[in-house]
């Protein structure tokens, strides 16, 4: 018997909510939406209406999927993010709620340095970063930079649905390397670099540790690796005045505190995410 778009979105939503994923809700109505090929606009009109056996069948198996562990952003290979939607696979992290904390700190700081700003995301992953600045901040010109082949590519189509080409482009870039020469001159460097400590990514939820990129979480044995080599090897690659801002792990904000101010960075503060963590360390080079 056919059932309504309704029906099948409460059936995917209750087998989500019983296996006690968090967004249930969400993840449910996304799954029917893409199978559907409809907008949430077209979702929430169409509920009532019946759907095909076929898109019912595969609503079940995209569900199950889920219920394995698969991310629902995997399984429907995009996510939204600071208002834009992406491309995302398993070779980039899921753009989550807590880094939208970063773009946006970074958009306020392009902003602040006005006409002609250079922006660089770093360890860029989708680029979800740099192309929310791009997307908020008309005047400036941002660069997506990692070392994950996977994932510059994933960037290039996200600077494409975006419709970003004009003003972002890609660099392969090692943050634990010294920049290149094409990679100074910067007014805003954004990263959100690999910062799970070695032995906590054992413990991680299995939708993390068995489908996200092992090398996009691991900062390390105390997660501070990269914090350590981007606050020392890329500060040259900051204008005067310019500023670096870091995404960090919970408990992890005085620690970067401490290795900004070491590497001479000053103006060094924090910022909180939704929860009341302290998200997001940022500071300036003044000489």
């Amino acid at each position: 018997m056919a059932s309504t778009y309704n029906t099948l979105y409460l059936d995917a939503r209750r087998k989500l909510k019983a296996a006690g994923i968090p967004a249930a809700q969400l993840e449910a109505r996304e799954i029917v939406c893409y199978v559907a090929g409809k907008s949430r606009e077209d979702f929430y009109r169409d509920l009532t209406l019946y759907a095909s056996d076929q898109t019912a069948d595969k609503i079940q198996e995209l569900t199950q999927r889920r219920l394995a562990g698969e991310p629902v952003a995997y399984i429907i290979g995009e996510w939204e993010f600071y208002g834009l939607s992406l491309d995302v696979c398993r070779d980039v992290l899921i753009p989550r709620m807590d880094t939208e904390v970063l773009a946006e700190q970074a958009i306020l700081a392009a902003r602040a340095a006005g006409e002609g700003c250079r922006v660089l995301d770093l360890c860029a992953g989708s680029g979800c970063v740099g192309l929310a600045v791009a997307a908020n901040v008309p005047e400036c010109r941002v660069v997506l930079a990692d070392i994950s082949e996977g994932a510059l590519r994933v960037c290039r189509q996200n600077i494409r649905r975006c419709e970003l080409s004009d003003r972002v482009i890609c660099a392969f870039a090692d943050a634990k390397l010294p920049p290149l020469p094409a990679l100074w001159d910067f007014d805003v460097i954004a990263c959100n670099p690999p910062y799970i400590p070695t032995a906590d990514i054992l413990t991680l939820d299995s939708s993390v540790k068995d489908y996200e990129p092992r090398e996009a979480l691991d900062g390390g044995a105390d997660g501070l690796d990269f914090y350590r080599v981007v606050c020392a090897k890329w500060k040259g690659a900051l204008r005067l005045g310019g500023r670096l801002l870091f995404e960090v792990g919970a408990g992890q904000a005085s620690d970067v505190e401490v290795l900004m101010g070491q590497n001479g960075f000053e103006d060094i503060q924090s910022f909180q995410d939704t929860q009341g963590i302290w998200r997001v360390v940022s500071g300036s080079i003044n000489e």
